[in-house]
């Protein structure tokens, strides 16, 4: 009888340690590995767009609005399961460049910067009217094909030739 005991008491211990393992955090990384090595020896005045392509890789973004600057973003979250992801750190790196192609500045921004955003999820607000579900699913019965009211195409406006 004290040997089922034991052998009870291992698997009750087992299935616990199972279990807390399943609690344990995920963690996980997103977007660029950040080597601060190869980033220190990006000089502005120096090196140009083909040597940090060649030293940091093609960049995360290029800006779309002013081609002169690349950007090299990453991010480490953390997060229980079944919950939101925290970001634990957040780098964003962003090198300049002149009209020439050759490096102006190099700057980094952190986990300060991210944006807190709450949105309300029940409605989106529109202009207009409100409309219930009915006036939705059945207000464009008598409109369709009515003169003036852009359906069906009548005489001479089909885009083609007319006959009579």
């Amino acid at each position: 009888m004290s040997v089922s005991l034991a052998r009870i008491g291992l698997l009750a211990g087992l299935g616990l340690t199972v279990a807390a393992g399943g609690c344990a955090p995920l963690r996980s990384h997103q977007g660029y590995i950040i080597d601060a090595d190869l980033v220190n020896s990006v000089q502005p005045g120096v090196d140009n767009r083909q040597s940090v392509a060649s030293t940091l890789g093609q960049p995360t973004i290029a800006s779309q609005f002013a081609p002169q600057d690349w950007y090299y973003v990453a991010r480490d979250s953390r997060n229980l399961n079944f919950q939101k992801p925290k970001p634990k750190d957040q780098i964003a790196l962003k090198i300049s460049f002149d009209a020439k192609g050759t490096v102006t500045s190099v700057t980094r921004t952190g986990v300060d910067q991210i944006a807190s955003i709450d949105p309300y999820g029940k409605t989106t607000p529109t202009l207009g009217r409100k409309r219930g579900f009915f006036e939705d699913l059945f207000g464009n019965i008598g409109t369709v094909g009515a003169a003036g009211a852009g359906g069906g195409a009548g005489r001479g406006t089909g885009g083609g030739r007319d006959t009579p």
